[in-house]
């Protein structure tokens, strides 16, 4: 009887932790390197608690308003949308993808790369508002803006 309390007794004790808790927020940003060489976006430098004072939203719409509808749809949509395009313009986008929704239609934006041809970023622009326009039912635009390296749209480096 005695061994089996003592077994509960240290098992109680490995239980109870007592180290102080850290309120400190840690998500979404990012570290200081030692030789301060890591390069962050406009979007990725501003933490979040900064979003809609100097960054906005990487996705607008209305159904995540109290009584919208279609909120896990539109979250779906997103994401699928944002798959799809970082797929299809592979390693050319140099921005985060924006989606904006406005009555019923679907605005793409970012920053891509121009090293492709004219030829060939007008035929994926077509091709990828096409596809998209008939998966989702609704018309879709793509505003799309280039640099000339991913180096451009550096905004400092941490």
């Amino acid at each position: 009887v005695a061994l089996t309390s003592l077994k509960l007794q240290s098992s109680m004790f490995r239980l109870l932790h007592t180290s102080s808790a850290c309120q400190k927020s840690q998500a979404g940003r990012y570290r200081v390197t030692p030789k301060r060489d890591f390069p962050l976006t406009y979007e990725m430098a501003n933490p979040p608690h900064q979003i809609a004072h100097r960054k906005s939203w990487n996705s607008w719409n209305t159904s995540n308003l109290v009584g919208g509808l279609r909120s896990s749809e539109t979250a779906v949509e997103d994401m699928f949308i944002r798959k799809f395009m970082t797929g299809t313009w592979h390693a050319l986008f140099v921005s985060e993808v924006i989606i904006k929704r406005q009555h019923n239609i679907i605005r793409i934006s970012g920053i891509i790369r121009r090293s492709i041809g004219s030829r060939k970023m007008y035929f994926l622009i077509g091709y990828s508002e096409e596809l998209l326009s008939f998966w989702l039912q609704c018309p879709v635009k793509l505003e799309l803006q280039t640099v000339p390296d991913k180096n451009a749209v550096i905004f400092k480096y941490i």
